[in-house]
């Protein structure tokens, strides 16, 4: 049993872990072509999460659809964006970032306008110039785009980063950082005039959704940083940026005390803080009228963008469809500021790959060992134990999990172990139904059906009720018959109604020896009053017995006589045999006194012998006659013999005949032989005495007695014969 329970085991633990290689080889090669199943289940933990407060340290400066219906359409002239940032500069702005680039010359300022018309004249304003100043004296980080495809139109220039970039720890040749092909700038007279500048590209991903930005981009062999990541330097007063490398890629972006966890590609995962709007919006022209002042913005970092639809810097986030660009890069600025990063470690491969094996592993043993009828809720909860348990990995602890595999996983485990355990328990039914089927009743089968557990078939110590019968005198019988195809068919034709009698009374069929049945109840099923049943299907026999007989008289065929044992006790049930061979059967001694009873039955010319033990089980009223108190060969303890008696006589004269008889039995066990002998001589007088041998038996034993007196008589009888 315990063999068996540790192949059961190594079985389907060998089950998840092929399950789990499997998927886990997946997961290795192929975790690229799930990466968009996978970004929208992280999208849905986005949305479940909802939103949260930003750090309130940043504003978004709003070129909105009322500053635009209100100053003019974009791009406003120079003098109105100098009076913008003057205007933020006078609130005591902390720091100004632009999420646009002035690529080309103000075409209103007065130079050009008379420049064109061929006049030129001294001291004539040059807007470009103005706002170059207005940058130059103000907390002013411009923007600028890298461009990726490489034209005969490209800019090449490059913009000036005061700072220094640093590579630790690279070492390969291949760069993994995004390569730009060429830049657009601002126009020379303000781009030169700036402090520093970043770039505002939003790379957005396969599904054209943006969930990380670049905070570093390759061109011509130089690190350039984003706008929110130069936003950050400055903040920081970092002039040395460390970008560190592990064997996979970049690991991390560090300035001074920060370090910001990246992909391999230099991107950050933006810990969204919500829809759009979450950051404090203020309308460009509310802050050019004065509306908008110290009060709101002192200290603050503004970023300068558009919500405007007919700008077109409107992107896809996991939040919404249509989100305003510039605050994607509030977004990533305030998660730098705040530093409750979302990050991939160099480990997290190895995790995810664990995790399979384990989700994989668990779920195929819980749902193998628990009843079948839990396997839903059981896989239910490990789903939801694990997503939940993602969740908080995801926001409380900033690691990025694969969410796809984990579900995979399980799912896939629930349905395999499923199908595997309906293929598996249809071949358990198959070979119960093919060992059972002759065996059992209808009723007994689908009680084990119901319960196929492995235990019951495994060999065990059961309290059962032996059935043995045989054919009197079938060796005579067999003579009269004219060939061997008849005497089988003849023989069938009573074993027919006998075995569909056992059944009935659901007793197990464990064997036909020749003209013999061997049956037991309560195994493999328990059997309630599984005695009077054994003893219920023995009178039955008898009964239908009588009528068969009628039908072999009209056939000129044999008549059939049986005797039947009954014994009750503990025997060794289960599966027996060899690996090629086997059967469900019993054995020990009970099995063998059963069968002793049986042969008895011609000794004491009875056709039903059953055992105390089997008559003290008995719970049901019979007509019994006490047979004898005998030591068996081979048994120290006696055993007594009791007839169970047909009720096909006239009862009134068999109780009488009974009373009397177990009088004699009386002064017999006393040492009365002489009383006793009379008793018996009076019944065996009798012309219609159900049993002559019994009283023939006792007279004999009576008159032995009396003539030598035994010694410390007890009674018992010793069958030094099997029969």
């Amino acid at each position: 049993m315990k063999n068996k329970a540790l192949k059961k085991f190594f079985i389907f633990f060998s089950l998840g872990f092929i399950l789990a290689s499997a998927l886990s080889v997946i997961y290795i090669n192929f975790n690229q072509v799930f990466n968009s199943f996978d970004n929208r289940l992280r999208d849905y933990f986005f949305n479940f999460r909802g939103e949260i407060p930003n750090s309130d340290n940043i504003v978004i400066i709003d070129i909105d659809e009322a500053s635009l219906k209100r100053v003019g359409q974009w791009p406003w002239s120079r003098p109105k964006v100098s009076e913008l940032l003057e205007k933020l500069t006078q609130a005591n702005i902390a720091l100004i970032g632009f999420d646009m680039v002035f690529a080309e010359a103000d075409k209103s300022s007065p130079h050009r306008v008379l420049g064109q018309q061929g006049i030129y004249l001294e001291n004539l304003e040059n807007y470009d110039k103005t706002l170059g100043e207005t940058v130059s004296k103000t907390p002013t980080i411009l923007g600028y785009i890298f461009e990726f495809n490489d034209t005969s139109y490209t800019n090449k220039e490059a913009p000036s980063i005061p700072a220094i970039f640093i590579e630790k720890n690279k070492q390969f040749e291949e760069n993994f950082l995004f390569k730009a092909k060429g830049t657009i700038l601002n126009v020379p007279e303000i781009q030169k005039k700036a402090y520093s500048s970043g770039f505002f590209n939003n790379i957005p991903d396969e599904t054209g959704v943006i969930r990380s930005v670049p905070l570093i981009i390759s061109y011509d062999d130089m690190i350039y940083p984003s706008l929110s990541l130069e936003l950050l330097r400055v903040i920081t007063q970092t002039q040395k940026v460390v970008i560190n490398y592990n064997e996979f890629g970049v690991e991390n972006i560090q300035l001074n005390d920060i370090t910001i966890p990246t992909d391999i590609y230099g991107r950050l995962l933006v810990n969204f803080r919500g829809k759009s709007k979450n950051f404090t919006y203020y309308s460009a022209f509310d802050v050019l009228t004065g509306k908008i002042g110290k009060k709101e913005l002192e200290n603050k970092v503004a970023i300068i963008g558009t919500s405007a639809i007919g700008l077109l810097d409107l992107r896809a986030t996991p939040f919404e469809s249509v989100y305003p660009g510039v605050e994607v890069h509030a977004n990533a600025l305030d998660n730098m500021l705040v530093q409750d990063f979302l990050a991939k470690p160099i480990w997290i491969d190895l995790f995810n790959i664990l995790t399979i094996f384990i989700l994989t592993i668990l779920t195929v043993l819980l749902i193998t060992y628990l009843p079948f009828w839990l396997n839903p809720i059981i896989t239910l909860t490990i789903l939801g134990t694990s997503i939940i348990g993602l969740y908080q990995a995801f926001f409380n602890y900033g690691y990025v999990l694969n969410i796809i595999f984990p579900i995979v996983s399980i799912i896939l485990a629930f349905i395999v172990v499923t199908l595997f355990d309906y293929f598996y328990e249809i071949k358990k039914e198959k070979a119960i139904k093919k060992k059972f089927a002759s065996k059992v009743s209808k009723e007994v089968m689908e009680n084990l059906l119901k319960d196929m557990d492995d235990n019951k078939l495994q060999a065990m110590e059961k309290e059962v009720t032996i059935f043995f019968s045989d054919i009197r005198g079938f060796t005579q019988i067999s003579e009269k018959m004219p060939n061997a195809k008849d005497l089988i068919k003849y023989l069938n034709e009573y074993m027919e109604p006998m075995s569909n009698i056992i059944t009935k009374y659901e007793g197990t069929i464990d064997k036909y020896i020749g003209d013999s049945i061997m049956a037991y109840w309560n195994a493999p099923a328990n059997v309630k009053n599984h005695a009077d049943k054994a003893l219920n299907a023995a009178l039955n026999q008898l009964k239908n017995l009588k009528i068969l007989n009628k039908k072999f008289k009209q056939h000129n065929q044999p008549t059939i006589s049986i005797s039947i044992g009954l014994n009750t006790g503990l025997a060794i049930v289960g599966e027996m045999g060899s690996q090629k061979r086997s059967d469900y059967t019993v054995i020990g001694d009970a099995i063998n006194l059963g069968s002793r009873l049986e042969s008895l039955c011609k000794f004491y010319d009875s056709k039903i012998n059953i055992s105390n033990y089997t008559k003290e089980k008995l719970n049901q009223t019979y007509i019994f006659r006490f047979l004898d108190l005998v030591r068996v060969k081979g048994k120290e303890k006696p055993v007594e013999i009791w007839e169970v008696i047909d009720e096909g006589f006239a009862r009134g004269e068999l109780k009488e005949e009974l009373e009397t008889y177990h009088k004699a039995i009386n002064f017999y066990k006393k040492s009365n032989f002489t009383t006793a002998l009379e008793l018996f001589e009076k019944l065996d007088e009798n012309p219609n005495k159900t049993n002559q041998r019994i009283y023939q038996i006792y007279i004999q034993r009576c008159k032995e007695f009396i003539k030598t007196p035994p010694i410390n008589f007890d009674g018992v009888y010793e069958h030094t014969t099997k029969s």
